[in-house]
């Protein structure tokens, strides 16, 4: 049985959690390494990565490349002597570094793959109505999320869930599955199965602004798995029109509302304590949302200070 020289590769939270799991299970981390730090919010102060700040902290051998490929980062990468590699939500490798340790490079991605490759698996999975997911470790190899499949273990998603609770889950169930698959590994007991590829396989596309924001004319049901789907990172989105004034709104938190009405799609129904907006199959009843320049608050304490009107639109 060889002993673990391990290098792992992530940037946010998810990562972290992993990171935490395989060095409190005794292994031995000889380096990590994570994103380059990025100036922030309004001061623009340089931001370090989740994995940057839990690396610090447990001084553990730091390296942050800009260029994958540079000369002075292969050599640094090569002298720690690692014979395996573990990557999770990092980017992608070029062939050099995945294929540098001798037991290879493996990948823990928060979807039963084939379905879901690439950068927001989980958003994609409420967003898209799935009732289940899960985690596949896979050793990479030259596509993103194609690799032959080591470990997988699937989860039921709740019909409420939304992104940040499922995220949570995934980390935890991600952290059982990537200690089994060092164990497989030091065990030189690994068998993979190769990914299928098929015509319904589904994305995990790049979350932006066009994909982020609701349409109305959807039914109820897409309307509200986006908002779920999107929350609390990084959040669904509307304009709100009233009378002059226009409004680019942000939406954490709803309810669906199925019933048939004569309200124009888009039509803000307000009472002291509730906001509905009327789509084709019923309404998406709003629970909190977040105006430009404000923090992001119950519905409730909004109406509490802000009314409108019968021609208030959401679009």
């Amino acid at each position: 049985m060889e002993k673990l020289r391990i290098v792992f590769m992530g940037t946010p939270e998810f990562a972290v959690g992993i990171l935490d799991t395989i060095i409190k299970n005794n292994y031995e981390v000889v380096g990590v390494i994570t994103a380059a730090d990025k100036p922030a919010g309004r001061g623009q102060k340089l931001k370090y990565s989740a994995v940057k700040e839990y690396a610090l902290e447990h001084n553990l051998t730091l390296l942050q490349p800009t260029n994958l490929k540079e000369e002075s980062f292969l050599a640094e990468l090569q002298s720690l002597n690692a014979n395996l590699q573990v990557v999770v939500a990092f980017r992608m490798l070029p062939e050099v570094v995945w294929k540098m340790p001798k037991l290879g490079t493996f990948n823990l991605h928060a979807s039963l793959l084939p379905n879901y490759r690439g950068a927001a698996p989980i958003n994609w999975a409420i967003i898209n109505g799935e009732t289940k997911t899960g985690v596949t470790t896979f050793f990479i190899d030259d596509k993103i999320d194609t690799g032959a499949m080591i470990l997988s273990k699937e989860t039921a998603i709740s019909s409420t869930e939304n992104a940040g609770e499922l995220h949570d889950r995934l980390m935890s169930i991600g952290c059982e599955v990537v200690i089994k698959t060092l164990e497989l590994i030091e065990r030189e007991n690994v068998t993979t199965t190769i990914q299928t590829e098929s015509v319904d396989i589904k994305t995990a596309y790049k979350l932006n602004k066009d994909n982020c924001k609701i349409d109305f004319s959807k039914s109820a049901e897409e309307i509200y798995n986006l908002i779920r789907g999107l929350s609390p990172y990084p959040s669904a989105w509307c304009f709100i029109k009233e009378e002059n004034e226009e409004w680019n709104v942000k939406i954490y938190q709803a309810k669906l509302v199925s019933q048939t009405h004569d309200y124009e799609v888009g039509s803000i129904i307000t009472t002291k304590k509730e906001m509905k907006i009327a789509v084709r199959d019923g309404f998406i009843e709003i629970l909190s949302l977040q105006f430009p320049g404000k923090k992001a608050m119950k519905t409730t304490e909004i109406l509490n200070g802000m009314t409108f009107s019968t021609e208030a639109k959401a679009s």
